[in-house]
């Protein structure tokens, strides 16, 4: 029960404390939580510090017992290791549901807390802890961002229509308002969101936080031959952007326009060499610990092929087309099912090893 509360608390902080994992912390004095606190935001206190330091009467620590979704830290970061302040608070009980998969803490804190005399039981709701900070784990076990493929398709399988020279640059919207709301929630809790030259082209996005409250992530932009024009919206400068480019790419006069726009950053990779791989190590270099890719199918067949996602979440909109650019194709395990209004949400799970 008190640890269902620590991992209802930790979800507070989805979208604000990557690439940092959420955690919660609960304190227990005789049955009872006398405090509470989870990880606000990247660089503030962790949720044992925040639990810790909102008690206006710390002598009831050493009776109490502290349960908290992920081992303490045991290390200098941001924050002073929270290890420490456990062990001087005289907390003798700590609850702990999950190891830290990072090498800095991973085992280490517990054995602090242990040699300091604190009685240790490990591993509850550990599956739900790691579902959880499910990104945060996967950023150091393979070492790579947890990658999101996002996509809407009709019923007969295509994600777009066949496009005309002639035809207005807008997306085809094949699902309904609910769904894009949603699609801008799933955006904010992300660091980073990915789309190919084509769907630029085509649909002319801006990659933003609209339609939902929260912070906007990381633009990625694939534009090999930085053919673009720098009016497109996702070089509006207004956000922190990324734009990988290959090393043929167009006459230094154009990659110095680029580079004058604000909030922009070249990176010239080799497309011949495997990009997937490439920008994956790039952005795990960044500390980017999940990305979103949003299209369009070209773009998420290679991760497919690669064998680079982890999720799927795919929205079926009541639209048949006929004809058109056909939805991507892979082999996931359905997770759940979800109707958003008059479109279904299909999310998958990657079960098949790297």
């Amino acid at each position: 029960m008190y640890m269902k509360r620590c991992l209802d608390l930790a979800k507070n902080g989805m979208g604000y404390v990557a690439p940092n994992p959420m955690v919660g912390a609960v304190i227990v004095h005789n049955g009872r939580i006398i405090s509470e606190g989870y990880h606000v935001e990247y660089g503030k206190e962790h949720a044992e510090r925040v639990a810790i330091n909102s008690l206006k009467d710390r002598s009831m620590l050493k009776e109490s017992t502290m349960y908290v979704t992920l081992e303490p830290c045991s290390h200098f970061g941001k924050t002073p290791p929270c290890t420490d302040l456990i062990i001087e608070s005289g907390i003798k009980r700590v609850v702990v549901a999950t190891k830290d998969p990072n090498p800095r803490v991973s085992g280490r804190g517990i054995e602090l807390l242990k040699n300091a005399g604190c009685d240790i039981t490990f591993g509850v709701n550990e599956k739900e802890a790691k579902e959880l900070n499910r990104r945060f784990f996967t950023y150091h076990i393979k070492k790579r961002p947890y990658i999101i493929l996002k996509w809407a398709q009709t019923l007969d399988g295509f994600i777009d229509t066949l496009r005309k020279p002639t035809d207005p640059i807008a997306p085809v919207w094949i699902t309904n308002e609910l769904a894009r709301m949603l699609v801008h929630r799933w955006r904010s809790e992300e660091q980073a969101i990915m789309i190919g030259t084509n769907t630029v082209e085509m649909d002319n996005p801006h990659l933003n936080v609209r339609d939902w409250t929260g912070r906007t992530p990381l633009r990625i932009v694939l534009d090999r031959k930085l053919r673009l024009p720098d009016t497109a919206n996702v070089y509006d400068g207004t956000i922190p952007t990324l734009v990988f480019i290959g090393n043929n790419s167009s006459a230094s006069a154009r990659k110095a326009l680029f580079a004058s726009i604000p909030n922009m950053e070249l990176l010239t990779v080799d497309f011949a060499k495997g990009l997937e791989s490439q920008l994956l190590k790039e952005l795990y270099e960044r500390e980017i610990s999940s990305v979103i890719i949003e299209g369009g199918a070209m773009l998420i067949n290679s991760f497919v092929k690669r064998n680079f996602w982890d999720e799927a979440r795919v929205f079926v909109g009541n639209q048949f087309f006929g004809d058109g650019v056909k939805a991507p194709t892979f082999k996931g395990s359905l997770f759940s099912y979800d109707q958003v209004g008059d479109s279904k949400l299909f999310t998958y799970r990657n079960r098949v090893k790297e």
